[in-house]
Order: structure tokens, then sequence, then C-alpha cells
């Protein structure tokens, strides 16, 4: 049995967007021309089938984001198929911050994580919270929807009511059975038909090496020479993809939260459920220390009492006020969502004293987090849509029954609390379009220094990837946070911050092998 892929990367949930559970909305759109003009684009050695879209000309328009500044939008043009320009088109949207100063150093692209979030949002949202307010000072700083995902041409899959019913509606057969099996795999089918029915053809077009080239036509159009970019959790991917195709045009390259481009999905699945194992007792271990916690004892005890807690809403879920059942996929989920910073530890306390009295309300909160659900029921995005059309394509399909059994026992061992619920059926097994993907080291021979980040007790990138990453970059810098949560940027650590925007402003490397305490 494979785990299940909405868990293999569980780098679903972007990197910069939850460390708080609340945040402003953008609701601004393009309404008039800009006074900000574009620049020439970069152009050099492009060749001819491509020249239509590096050569474009972009059509900007003021549009408002949460913090102040100036902001312009535009759409770019990009190959639906790069290995065959002329085979149609997908739009690019894009969300501009002028440099505060008004003397740009150049354009720093952002990408948050997902694979599927957005980073158009993200920088309209608040592009001084993204990047922190002195790079936001010095850098055009750009937010974009990569190709599949929100704003830009993206995978549409279920409405909202069958979205619901695919992530929450619970098996009737019990798990691990092979009814249970034979009936997620079912879902899964239709989910898949719908995504491929509704996604106007861009399914197999939806890849990281892709995405990847569509950064460099970014970098292009916008009139960079070189990329900037800082590139959290599923990002540092994104990044580490452009590095090796690019190595010639990497400028200033900052991944944060990295995944190991090396190691497999069933590897990547296990190490996140160890990693998620290690900051759920770290979160026990502080949940002990305070007055309301629903827990009591030592660590050991206290995860006994929430695998039984697992287990009880496993076997009778409990019912919430909107109709929905409370079971154990998704109080996990609502687990997952929380333990990626430890800024959520005290709603976490919270949701799992209300599940102890039979209460879901707060559970549903944090798993409706994970997957952008309104309290109306409606989804605020197409993150987890996306989410599984990049894994599919992305990552091997394996099927190696040895392996898998490897897996499991080691979680039994290293992740006993989460792994009941945490392997199921590959929902990629059935996906329209075979994997183009493939698993090896990224060295990038050729390009700048580029700057690696790990947090020690990272649950969703765990840091021993981090340290793999920047060991396979022929250029890598490695900067160690220790602490808790995903991602070491703009989380408290002056030292991370100041090593960070050092190396953007001045193009100082910092030191391979820099802790910050």
């Amino acid at each position: 049995m494979k785990a299940p892929r909405r868990l293999v990367t569980v780098v679903a949930i972007a990197a910069a967007t939850v460390t708080v559970l609340t945040g402003c909305v953008f609701k601004g759109s393009p309404d008039q021309a800009s006074p900000a003009p574009s620049r020439t684009p970069v152009t050099e050695g492009v060749s001819e089938d491509l020249m239509p879209f590096y050569g474009q000309e972009l059509d900007w328009a003021s549009c408002s984001g949460a913090d102040s500044g100036t902001y312009d939008c535009t759409t770019v043009r990009a190959p639906r198929d790069w290995n065959d320009p002329g085979a149609g088109e997908i739009e690019l949207a894009v969300v501009r911050r002028a440099a505060g100063s008004g003397d740009a150093l150049g354009s720093l692209l952002v990408n948050p994580g997902g694979p599927g979030a957005s980073g158009y949002d993200l920088i309209a949202d608040s592009a001084q919270f993204a990047v922190g307010s002195v790079l936001a000072d010095a850098y055009d700083v750009i937010g974009f929807d990569p190709r599949g995902v929100g704003r830009s041409s993206a995978v549409a899959c279920f409405d909202a009511a069958g979205t619901d019913a695919y992530f929450f509606d619970i098996p009737a057969a019990p798990r691990g059975t092979p009814e249970w099996e034979a009936e997620l795999t079912a879902r899964n089918e239709q989910f898949a038909a719908a995504c491929d029915e509704n996604s106007d053809g861009i399914l197999p077009f939806i890849t990281t090496e892709f995405a990847a080239r569509d950064m460099d036509l970014l970098r292009a159009v916008l009139g960079d020479e070189k990329l900037n970019y800082l590139g959290y959790s599923y990002g540092t991917f994104l990044g580490a993809t452009y590095a090796k195709l690019y190595p010639e045009n990497v400028g200033r390259l900052v991944l944060d939260g990295a995944i190991d481009p090396s190691v497999s999905s069933l590897d990547v699945s296990a190490t996140q459920a160890v990693g998620f194992e290690s900051a759920l007792r770290a979160f026990m271990a502080a949940c002990l220390e305070e007055e309301d916690c629903p827990f009591r004892g030592s660590v050991d005890d206290a995860m006994t009492d929430l695998g039984t807690l697992l287990a009880s809403v496993d076997a009778s879920p409990l019912p919430a006020s909107d109709g929905r059942r409370l079971g154990a996929d998704s109080l996990m989920t609502a687990i997952i969502a929380a333990l990626y910073s430890q800024d959520n530890w005290p709603i976490l306390r919270q949701a799992l004293a209300q599940t102890l009295t039979g209460d879901p309300a707060t559970a549903f909160l944090l798993a409706d987090f994970y997957y952008a659900r309104t309290a109306d029921g409606r989804y605020e995005d197409n993150s987890s849509e996306a989410f599984r059309a990049y894994n599919c394509m992305d990552y091997p399909v394996e099927n190696d029954p040895e392996a898998e059994a490897a897996s499991k026992a080691r979680l039994a061992v290293e992740a006993p609390t989460v792994a009941p619920y945490w392997e199921g059926v590959d929902a990629c097994a059935v996906w329209p379009y075979p994997p183009t993907g493939t698993r090896g080291e990224i060295t990038a021979d050729g390009a700048a220094p580029i700057v690696v980040v790990g947090t020690t007790n990272d649950p969703a990138t765990p840091y021993e990837w981090s340290e793999s990453l920047a060991d396979q970059l022929a250029s890598g810098v490695l900067i160690t946070r220790e602490g808790e949560g995903h991602t070491g940027f703009q989380k408290g650590n002056s030292c991370v911050d100041d090593a960070v925007e050092a190396f953007f402003i001045d193009d100082t490397v910092p030191e391979d092998g820099l802790v910050c305490r």
C-alpha cells in the first residue's frame, strides 16, 4: 500500500502564509493604466520559436495590495508546451510591488510553496510579510501564480460540494480493508477525470520543469539579466530546477525549507511522517507546561492519549454543525496544519481539548485552513487541485512492495502516532497522464552561489533535506536555523534575516555552515 499522495509532500501549505491563521485577503484587480514602465525584455540568445514569448511587451495596470506602495498587475503569455512552443499558450498572472526606495536593484520573484500556493496572493496580501521591509524597499517584489495555479491558466476539478465530499466524506468500509482501498480508488478516479475534463487540456503540462521555464520567461520580460528569487518549501525545488536548467542566469537565489530533489515519493512521505511526529512531540512537551493543555503526564503519555483520540474519532466520527463528520483523517489534517508554525500551537491545544469533549469545530477550522475552505463552504483557491497535478506529474509512480514494507516498518517505530493515518491509496496511480518528472541530485554546475536555509525541527521539509540540497548544489551555501516550524527566513531570527538580506542587498555570501540560534 502506497503512502497517500495528498501527504507525500505535505508542503502543500505555503510556507510563508501558514505562520498564523489570520491575514488580509487581496481584493484588488487591475483597473487603470500604470505609470510604472515596462523594461526592455532581455532576448539575447533566444531562439526564433520562443521570441514571440520572450520579446513580448507587458501591459501593466495599477492594482491594489494590502501593504502601502505601488502595485501593478499584468498577464504574461507562455507556451503551453515548452517542447512545442507553437502548440498553444497559457497565461501567467503577475503582480509587482515597486521598490519602496524608488530605485530597484531589480526584480525579486517569490514562490510561497505548495506546489499550488499563490505567489500572486502572497505579495498582494503583504509583500513586506513575504520578504521583509528591507527587501521590499530594495527590490521590485514579484508575485506570480505558476502555471495551473490561481489566476494563471489553472487546474479545475470538482465544484465546492464535490470537493467537500472528496476531502471530508468518511469511507463506509473499515480502514485498511480491500473495500476501503476500492472506495478510495473510485474517488480518486472521479477526481482525476473531473480535473482532466475541466482544466482545458493543461494537465500534462503542469510540471515543475515547465514552471521553471516560465520563471526564465518572467525574468526576461521583466528586463532582468539574472534571476533573483526567494523560494519557500516546494519553491526550493522550483528554484533548484531553475538553476539546473539555467545556471548561467542565476542571480541571487535563496531556497528556504528545502526539498531534496533526489528523494523518491515514498521516502519523502516517510521522512515527513517522522518530521511531523517529532514536531508533535515538541508541541506536546510545550503543551504539558500550559494550564489549558488537555493532556497530562509525560510526553509519551500525551502521545498515547492522542493516539487513543485519533482511534476514537476514526471509529466514531464527531458530527459538526454543517453536516460534516470529523474522522481521524480530518483530525490529522488539522494537527498537521497547525504544526507548520509554533505560533499556531495555542489553537491546536484548543482544537484537541474541544475534540476530546466531542466538539469538532476548531479542528475543522484548522482542516479548512489547510484546504483554503471558507466558513460558508467555498474554496478560496485551487491549491489542492494544483498540488495534486504537480505531484502526479513530477514524481515517478512507485511499485516496490519491499520498499513499501520497509517504509511502513520505519513509520511504526519512528512515527507511531502519525503512522496509522499516513498511509493510503496512491491517488496518482489513476492520474490521466503518466509522470514526466525524474528524481535525482541537482548540482547546477556553473551557477552563482545559492543559499539554502534549513530549520532543525521543520516538520514539512525536514532539516536533512536542506543539508542534502546544499551539499548537492555545486555552489550551495547552508544556513541553519535552530528551532521549530517550517522555513527560517522572517521567523524572528535576526541571524538568519541579516544573512539573507545581506546576500540579496550586497551580494555578501554567508559563511557556509552558518548556525543561527
